[in-house]
C-alpha cells in the first residue's frame, strides 16, 4: 500500500508504524534478512524498517544461547552509499556519514522524534530542536524512557573518509523488558540519500526463536492434537466395530478427523522447528497450509452434504454433485492462496493489500456456503417433517441448532476480532493475539464433535437410512 508521508501536525507514533507495515523488508521468521534494502525518505530522515516482534524479557544474563536469554543480534550489517556521496568526502576525514540503529518498545514510540514550538514533528534533530531540547544536530532525537534510561537503544555506525561502504560491528542487544520491540535504521544526513543495506538480525525469546505472539500457539497445537487423538480413538473404535454398517457419510467424517489430527501435528512440528532454528522453510510451511486448506474445504463440504441429507435421506447428491465439487475446488484455491500469503509470505507489504485481496474471495465463499447450507437444511427438515420421520427429524433439528450457534459465535468473534485490531494499531496486545487464531480451530473441532455424536457408527446405521 502506498502512503504519502507528511510530518505536519501528525504524531510520529502513527508515522513510524505505517512505515513499518508498508516498506519492503525481507524477513525469514525471527531471522530478518536484508538484501540491498533501500532507505526511504520520510520527513527529514531516511528510514529502513528492521522488524517488529513481541519479545519477552530475558530470564538469565548468561551467554549460553539456550538459557532463557532474549536478544536482538546484528550480524554482517553492511551499508553502501552512492558513489557521488562518497566522492564528496575527503579521504582523510574520519566521520563522513552517520547511520543509527534505533530499538524501541511500542510503549516508548513517542520517545523518538520531537517538535519545535508545537510545529512539525521531526525524527532528526534540527537547529531549533538542538536549542530547545539539547539534542545533537544531525542525529536521531531520543528521549529516555521513564522506566529505563538506556531505552530507546541507539547504536551508531559511521562511514570513514570517502569509503563507499561501512560495516556495523556485530552486536547483541539484551532484552530486559517484555514488550513489542521495533527496529529502525535511520540516516539524518541528506547526503546519504540512496543508501542501501544488507545483512541480518536475529531475534530470540527466552524459550527460542518463535515470535512472542506465536509462541502460545505451539502449546495450543499440542492440546488440539491430543483432543483430535481422543476423538479419533473414540470414533475409529466404533468405526471398526460396525464396519459393515458404515455409511458413506461416516467415511467422510473419518477422513476429516484424520486430516484434523494430521494438521495439528504438522503445525506443531512447523512451530517447533521455527522455535529451534529461527527459520521457517517455505516448502515445509507450504505443506502445512495445504493440508489445512484441504481439511477446511472437506469440513465445509461435509457440513453441506449433511445438510442436503447425503447418505442419510438421499443416496447421492444427484445433479448437485458437480456444483458441490466446483464450490469445493474454488474454496480450496481461495483458502490456499490466503494461507500461503499469511504463513509463507516473506515480505511485509504482502500482508496489506494482498491479504485484503485474497481474503475477500474466502469471506464471500464462506457466506455463500452458509446460505447454501441453511437453505439445504431447511428443505431436508421439511421433507422429514412431511414424512413424519421423528428419529431423523430430531437429529437434524439438533444439528440445525448446533450450526446456528456456530454461525452466531462466528459473527460475534469476527466482530470482536475487528474491534481487537482496530483498538490495537501498535500490536501492544500481542501476548493475547494468538487467541484470535485459536478460536477458529476450537469452533471447528466443536462442530465436528457434534457431527460425530449425531452420526456415530452403530449397528443400526444402515437400517436408519431412509431415502426420500
Amino acid at each position: 500500500m502506498d502512503f504519502s508521508f507528511r510530518i505536519a501536525n501528525k504524531s510520529f507514533d502513527f508515522l513510524i508504524f505505517v512505515i513499518l507495515s508498508t516498506l519492503l523488508t525481507t524477513i525469514h521468521a525471527s531471522i530478518h534478512i536484508y538484501q540491498n534494502q533501500l532507505f526511504n525518505e520520510v520527513g527529514n530522515a531516511y528510514l529502513l524498517p528492521g522488524g517488529s516482534e513481541g519479545l519477552y524479557a530475558s530470564l538469565s544474563s548468561d551467554d549460553s544461547a539456550t538459557d532463557g536469554r532474549s536478544f536482538i543480534r546484528f550480524e554482517n550489517i553492511t551499508f553502501w552509499r552512492t558513489q557521488d556521496a562518497a566522492d564528496e568526502q575527503s579521504e582523510m576525514e574520519h566521520s563522513t556519514g552517520l547511520i543509527q540503529a534505533v530499538i524501541f518498545e511500542a510503549a516508548d514510540r513517542n520517545n523518538i522524534g520531537g517538535s519545535a514550538y508545537g510545529g512539525q514533528r521531526s525524527i532528526c534533530c534540527t537547529p531549533d530542536l538542538a536549542k530547545l531540547e539539547g539534542c545533537k544536530q544531525g542525529e536521531v532525537i531520543r528521549i529516555p524512557s521513564a522506566t529505563e534510561i538506556n531505552w530507546p537503544m541507539v547504536l551508531s555506525i559511521q562511514f570513514n573518509g570517502n569509503d563507499l561502504s561501512t560495516q556495523m560491528n556485530n552486536a547483541e542487544v539484551p532484552i530486559k523488558k517484555t514488550g513489542m520491540h521495533n527496529l529502525f535504521f535511520i540516516a539524518c544526513d541528506p547526503k546519504l540519500k540512496g543508501t542501501v543495506m544488507s545483512g541480518k538480525t536475529v531475534w530470540k525469546n527466552p524459550d527460542g526463536y518463535l515470535p512472542g505472539r506465536m509462541a502460545p500457539l505451539m502449546t495450543f497445537y499440542v492440546y488440539m492434537a491430543i483432543a483430535y487423538l481422543l476423538l479419533s480413538a473414540i470414533w475409529f473404535s466404533q468405526y471398526m466395530r460396525f464396519w459393515e454398517d458404515i455409511l458413506q457419510l461416516q467415511h467422510c467424517i473419518a477422513a476429516v478427523i484424520g486430516l484434523g489430527l494430521f494438521e495439528m501435528i504438522l503445525w506443531y512440528l512447523d512451530y517447533s522447528n521455527f522455535n529451534k532454528t529461527g527459520m521457517r522453510p517455505v516448502v515445509t510451511t507450504a505443506w502445512v497450509v495445504t493440508v489445512g486448506a484441504i481439511k477446511k474445504t472437506l469440513s465445509r463440504l461435509l457440513i453441506l452434504s449433511v445438510s442436503m441429507g447425503y447418505g442419510v435421506v438421499r443416496p447421492t447428491l444427484g445433479g448437485l454433485t458437480s456444483k458441490v465439487l466446483l464450490i469445493g475446488a474454488t474454496y480450496f484455491v481461495a483458502s490456499e492462496l490466503l494461507d500461503i500469503t499469511e504463513h509463507v509470505g516473506t515480505i511485509n507489504d504482502v500482508s496489506g493489500r494482498a491479504r485484503l485481496f485474497l481474503g475477500l474471495p474466502d469471506a464471500f465463499l464462506d457466506a455463500f456456503l452458509i446460505l447454501w447450507i441453511f437453505t439445504s437444511l431447511s428443505k431436508t427438515l421439511e421433507q422429514l417433517q412431511a414424512k413424519r420421520i421423528s428419529v431423523k427429524l430430531d437429529i437434524y433439528r439438533k444439528f440445525s441448532n448446533a450450526l446456528a450457534v456456530a454461525v452466531i459465535a462466528s459473527v460475534a468473534w469476527i466482530t470482536y476480532e475487528i474491534y481487537f485490531k482496530a483498538t490495537d494499531p501498535f500490536n501492544e496486545r500481542w501476548q493475547s493475539a494468538w487467541i484470535i487464531t485459536a478460536f477458529w480451530d476450537i469452533l471447528s473441532f466443536a462442530l465436528l464433535c457434534v457431527i460425530c455424536y449425531l452420526w456415530a457408527p452403530s449397528q443400526s446405521s444402515q437400517r436408519c437410512v431412509l431415502f426420500l
